[in-house]
């Protein structure tokens, strides 16, 4: 896809689902800067921003408080940066893929935000994902509702104990298994490195109906849909097969 200098480009990618989005969604609301109530079983859109930390400050380095993607008080839509949107049912444990084949997270700011609403923006903290020297390629995001509304968005992580002892990965900050950006195949190597996002939701829905999925992901653990996942041959469960 080209890419105008001047435009903020959104990749539409598909999530990969535990079960296909079947009949039932009440939800019409899809662009991921608008607000909405859902139920579960509905779809339910949000973006994550691909850009530099600096970005996602009103006022770059010189500012603390940090602003959700569809705040036009960002420089996003002339910065380096990419959005994917997707789309999950609520209340399925997802695994959403971006395809390193066509995108490097590192040319383009090496962070990220996972986003929605636009009256009741809520936000992410930035999260690292790639630089020169290190890319980090599985994480873990949990949606929070309040009576069907996102209050807030989580990355959660359960430190490095998967990868230790492994001479394939670097645990970055004591919280992250990072891959040496070298090794990937982007950068001229021989690992995949796409980047996986363990989705899971939790709090409430419009009706009061509790989410439970978050708890079903602690449970099993941050690598364990990489192992459900097992036919996405050749992709980002290549480097976690050790694992299972």
């Amino acid at each position: 896809m080209a890419v105008p200098a001047t435009t903020w480009t959104a990749i539409f990618i598909i999530a990969a689902t535990l079960r296909l989005i079947e009949c039932g969604d009440s939800n019409r609301v899809y662009s991921p800067c608008s607000d909405t109530k859902v139920a579960r079983s509905d779809g339910f859109s949000f973006g994550i921003a691909f850009a530099s930390r600096d970005a996602f400050l009103p006022n770059g380095a010189n500012s603390t408080s940090q602003l959700s993607p569809c705040d036009t008080r960002l420089s996003l839509s002339t910065a380096n940066s990419q959005i994917a949107v997707f789309r999950p049912k609520v209340d399925e444990i997802s695994l959403l893929s971006v395809n390193s084949s066509s995108f490097a997270p590192d040319r383009y700011g090496g962070y990220m935000v996972a986003f929605a609403g636009h009256k009741y923006a809520a936000r992410s903290t930035v999260a690292f994902v790639a630089n020169s020297t290190y890319t980090v390629t599985s994480f873990t995001l949990v949606l929070e509702f309040t009576k069907g509304r996102l209050q807030h968005l989580y990355w959660k992580r359960d430190g490095c104990a998967k990868c230790s002892g492994s001479s394939s990965f670097v645990c970055l900050n004591n919280q992250d298994c990072a891959i040496k950006t070298n090794n990937c195949k982007t950068n001229g190597g021989t690992v995949d490195c796409s980047l996986g996002i363990q989705l899971a939701f939790s709090g409430t829905d419009k009706h009061l109906s509790v989410l439970n999925s978050w708890y079903e992901v602690q449970n099993l653990g941050q690598y364990s849909l990489y192992g459900l996942y097992s036919n996405l041959k050749d992709s980002l469960t290549s480097q976690y097969n050790k694992f299972f």
